[in-house]
């Protein structure tokens, strides 16, 4: 998912589980490259972010059980 800062280095550090792409800009949350976000926003595209480092992960976020981060349009 995306967090407010690196959990590996900040220990507080806030997962959110849902952002707009506005957020993700004006945070400068260091998710993907601004460009990409962009053109994802400008297109309508949702974005799902989420560690595909757990076996299964892939497979628990498609079915809504899984640990992830959606960013869209939201409220803008």
């Amino acid at each position: 998912g995306v967090y407010s800062a690196d959990p590996k280095v900040v220990a507080d550090a806030e997962r959110y589980d849902t952002l707009t792409y506005k957020d993700v800009l004006t945070r400068d949350l260091k998710v993907m490259d601004a460009s990409a976000i962009s053109l994802c926003r400008e297109n309508s595209i949702p974005i799902i972010v989420f560690s595909i480092h757990s076996t299964g992960a892939f497979a628990d976020v498609m079915t809504g059980k899984g640990k992830s981060t959606i960013i869209c349009k939201g409220e803008e």
